[in-house]
């Protein structure tokens, strides 16, 4: 015959806290409103190159940037700014050219952009998945599988 007073003791008063996602990850140092000025400005500065036809120097500034991360809702103008940016930067690059600009980035240029091209990957609205695809296998190539793990891993989302 079955005790019905088996779990008549509260063990979760022994228990830890849970642990949240805002003690593993800072939150990120602007409101949203100053995350998106430095979007826009961000946006401006990596038109400019690519107005000059310099894509390197373009991506390079992007992915140096301090950008928005974590879930915020105010983030999202900001995160979307960048995004549309990217999505210039990586359709101007002809296919040839992609190897050669992915060399020049350094490690953790490298798994930044990862990162935005999942959260491109993520919204197949925007209609830019064979672009994306074509620049993650480049990128996987390159990079090797390490990247792909650091950004499965990694808690700052963008």
């Amino acid at each position: 015959m079955a005790s019905d007073g088996f779990r008549s003791i509260n063990v979760d008063i022994w228990e830890e806290d849970v642990l949240q996602e805002s003690d593993l990850v800072e939150a990120y140092h602007l409101d949203g409103a100053e995350a998106q000025q430095e979007a826009e400005g961000i946006s401006q500065q990596v038109r400019g190159h690519l107005n000059k036809g310099d894509a390197p120097t373009a991506l390079s500034s992007l992915l140096s940037s301090p950008l928005p991360y974590g879930p915020s809702p105010t983030l999202q103008p900001a995160k979307e700014s960048i995004l549309s940016t990217l999505l210039v930067l990586l359709n101007s690059v002809k296919s040839t050219e992609i190897s050669a600009l992915l060399k020049s980035l350094d490690l953790d240029q490298r798994d930044t952009l990862m990162k935005w091209i999942y959260k491109g990957l993520a919204r197949p609205e925007l209609g830019a998945g064979g672009v994306l695809l074509g620049w993650h296998e480049k990128l996987t190539e390159i990079a090797g599988t390490g990247c792909i793990v650091r950004v499965m891993t990694d808690r700052r989302r963008v």
